[in-house]
């Protein structure tokens, strides 16, 4: 058997680590290979926020946008040269563990979609200690409900999360819809290191801010509910591919592989339904190989 196919959580390797080694685990600065820990979140913070200011000086765009009352409630919004209510929307979730990162540092993928026609929202959202992991969860579905309202006829939306952002998306195969009045026009989602079994962390110093309990964090993993999911309608066509760095540590790799086969299975293309990709066969594993700049 294929030493990574998802095992019993009572099973989950882990749960034998030192705390020093499980927290080097869930370090990714610590896995960076090119440049020390600080240097890395240094250069991240530095070259976000360099590509969010050439976004916000070169292409037509609504800034702050607020997407609910709260504070926090503000995503910008990138659009193509071309104006149109029928545009693919790609929606964005940044990383940070939950705790740092902003849209302010996030909107590097703008130029290559926007040139290609495709409108770009950037989601703000509280990161700890201000928001809980549920309360943040619940901007991130709201988000999705303002863009599926305010652009009724979107050619699709497509969510894309890193790190804490990937888990946040993750979220949304869980979401209750129907209490927001429908299944929006979801047609992908985008992985990219993600983290979707949130035990792990609680015994972390990365908890020392979200202060999750136990309870907390199993309600919070989507891992392990995807089996009880609310049901998307059958001809709902959403691929979903999770990516995870070629230099993330083996707890992450990990994570990706068990989220990508809940059934213990291989990943496999997607199958197809009347011509469609089908949600529950749909899953993709990919490992992204560094570039070398």
């Amino acid at each position: 058997m294929d030493a990574r196919r998802a095992v019993p959580r009572a099973q989950a390797p882990w749960k034998e680590m030192s705390a020093e080694e499980l927290e080097k685990q869930y370090s990714p600065s610590r896995w960076v290979v090119r440049m020390e820990p600080e240097e890395a979140l240094r250069t991240f913070r530095e070259k976000g926020t360099e590509a969010t200011k050439n976004a916000q000086a070169t292409r037509r765009c609504q800034l702050y946008v607020p997407y609910g009352d709260g504070k926090g409630d503000r995503m910008d919004i990138y659009f193509p040269d071309t104006e149109s209510e029928a545009l693919p929307f790609f929606l964005f979730f940044h990383g940070g563990y939950w705790q740092s990162g902003s849209k302010d540092q996030s909107a590097f993928m703008v130029n290559p979609l926007t040139t290609r026609g495709v409108a770009v929202a950037v989601v703000d959202y509280d990161v700890a200690p201000k928001g809980t992991l549920d309360h943040m969860v619940d901007q991130v579905t709201r988000s999705i409900v303002f863009i599926q309202q305010q652009y009724p006829r979107n050619e699709g939306i497509y969510l894309c999360g890193h790190s804490a952002g990937a888990h946040l998306a993750s979220m949304m195969f869980l979401a209750n819809w129907t209490k927001h009045g429908g299944v929006p026009n979801l047609r992908g989602f985008f992985l990219v290191s993600g983290l979707y079994d949130l035990e792990p962390i609680v015994s972390t110093s990365n908890n020392a801010l979200l202060l999750m309990t136990l309870e907390d964090a199993w309600r919070n993993s989507p891992q392990w509910h995807l089996d009880t999911a609310p049901a998307w309608p059958a001809d709902l066509a959403c691929p979903i591919l999770v990516m995870v760095g070629e230099h993330e540590s083996p707890e992450f790799h990990r994570q990706s592989w068990e989220f990508c086969q809940p059934s213990s299975l291989p990943p496999r293309p997607c199958a197809e339904q009347d011509g469609k990709p089908h949600l529950k066969n749909c899953l993709i594993w990919i490992t992204l190989v560094s570039l070398r700049i």
